[in-house]
């Protein structure tokens, strides 16, 4: 599907936000979630900080003086999964995913819970074809489990996850969707 390229990338770098009070994020993601701050500085009209999120992966955030105020269901997920919808605008970021082990979901999910953060139950991901009335989730790990995640909002309502691997995906891809939401086989959405 792609062609070769002279282009090499190693990953992610680091992905910037916008929060609307640097201390409280600064607080929340260092003492909450216990990522270093590694670099914060004054730019005009703001301030850009970095956290590290381990595995050379950085979390950057921007105050902005004259930012406009959140707008979930629009600029972000208005609700966690397994609460509501989870939609967000085009142009938007739904969600930031951190990798974590597979061993440590549920301590990680109850460290959260005793530092005041409301988190989703365990949310175990199947790795199967998305078929209407089909939920694409198990209430335990089972044979076809593929990810196990938490997810909970940080202190400007982004919504957070943490993910962890339980086997590799089997490589199936559905088709993708045009704007008005049909598939080159004009069918629509596998689950609807």
């Amino acid at each position: 599907m792609s062609e070769a390229t002279n282009i090499e990338l190693n990953g992610v770098h680091h992905l910037a936000l916008v929060c609307r009070d640097m201390e409280v994020t600064v607080d929340f993601y260092t003492n909450i979630l216990g990522m270093p701050l590694i670099k914060g500085f004054d730019i005009p009209g703001g301030q850009h900080f970095f956290f590290d999120m381990g595995g050379n992966n950085l979390l950057a955030f921007f105050w902005f003086n004259d930012a406009p105020d959140a707008a979930p269901g629009v600029s972000s997920a208005a609700h966690l999964l397994g609460t509501g919808r989870i939609s967000s605008g085009h142009g938007s970021m739904n969600h930031v995913a951190f990798d974590a082990p597979m061993d440590k979901i549920e301590a990680i999910r109850e460290e959260l819970i005793g530092k005041g953060v409301d988190v989703s139950d365990v949310i175990n991901h199947a790795d199967i074809s998305t078929q209407p009335g089909i939920l694409r989730t198990t209430k335990e790990v089972e044979e076809e489990t593929w990810l196990r995640s938490i997810y909970f909002l940080d202190p400007d309502g982004i919504m957070l996850e943490y993910c962890a691997n339980v086997k590799g995906g089997t490589g199936d891809v559905s088709l993708p969707v045009n704007a008005d939401g049909v598939k080159a086989d004009g069918k629509g959405l596998d689950g609807d």
